[in-house]
């Protein structure tokens, strides 16, 4: 199949599957005759599991792992299983800093509870407070992925 076809099957972005292949975590397709991308079932089956991988929040290095164990399925999967209780702790963490999020945003929107003009907001008064007290986009940014890969 084509790459538009392969994109259709797998509800995937043109773009993404030609970055999954710079990246090699799609293996590279033939030609044809006309230099158009012919992909094979094998092609459709690893882009649905990466796919399936980053619906998980998945990096592409720890997809890179599995893909690597799914390549040599002779191996041991003592690291994939290792992979995923990291990748546990990785969300665990991240649900944490949500929650912190969504407490913040809870408490900046109870400043203001009417329709009143901009210059009376209590949500934009404790923004710019907020930013002014401790320049935290410049040091927190926004969510960071909690991979580090």
């Amino acid at each position: 199949m084509k790459i538009g076809e392969l994109a259709t099957a797998t509800e995937t972005a043109i773009e993404t599957i030609r970055f999954y292949e710079r990246e090699g975590l799609l293996k590279a397709a033939a030609r044809s005759q006309g230099n158009f991308r012919l992909y094979e079932i094998a092609h459709h089956e690893r882009l649905q599991f990466i796919r399936y991988c980053r619906s998980l929040d998945m990096s592409l290095d720890e997809i890179r792992v599995l893909l690597r164990f799914k390549d040599e399925p002779e191996e041991a999967c003592n690291e994939v299983n290792a992979l995923l209780e990291e990748h546990i702790e990785h969300v665990s963490k991240r649900i944490k800093e949500l929650k912190s999020l969504e407490q913040q945003l809870k408490a900046l929107r109870q400043r203001c509870g009417s329709d009143r003009p901009a210059e009376q907001c209590g949500v934009l008064s404790g923004l710019a407070e907020e930013a002014k007290k401790s320049s935290a986009l410049s040091r927190r940014g926004h969510l960071k992925s909690v991979h580090g890969r």
